[in-house]
């Protein structure tokens, strides 16, 4: 079995919690890191591709945090993508039920799908099974 890494970008400290308990619940995931913004997130990527260390498997992404936004994350791992020689399964994970994100995320290539938030146990060895 190949070890998977899986991100967490939101900046809600309790869905981090609930998301952590779940991961670990999963038996999936060899480690699992947890960022409250996207430029976190985007930073600690730079510095991975730099020095040549494990990729993500999957990212959760929210769409609203400050500093950065998934958006914008969106857009600075676009710019990225060229230095990645894997594939990162990024999702959205969201409490907005606003109709144009939802849009948006499937019109955005490099989003392989849309969850409401709480992601559960299943939705994760769901994910995780692509």
């Amino acid at each position: 079995m190949t070890e998977k890494t899986i991100w967490v970008v939101d900046d809600d400290p309790i869905y981090q919690i609930i998301m952590k308990k779940i991961i670990h619940k999963s038996n999936i995931f060899s480690s699992a890191y947890s960022f409250t913004n996207g430029k976190e997130a985007i930073d600690t990527l730079k510095q991975i591709i730099l020095k040549d260390e494990k990729i993500p498997d999957i990212i959760l992404l929210d769409i609203e945090m400050p500093i950065l936004d998934g958006w914008g994350f969106m857009d600075e791992i676009t710019i990225l993508k060229s230095r990645i020689d894997v594939p990162i399964q990024i999702y959205i994970s969201s409490s907005s039920i606003a109709i144009e994100d939802k849009e948006r995320a499937k019109n955005n290539t490099g989003i392989l799908g849309y969850m409401c938030k709480p992601v559960t146990l299943d939705d994760l060895i769901k994910i995780a099974s692509v």
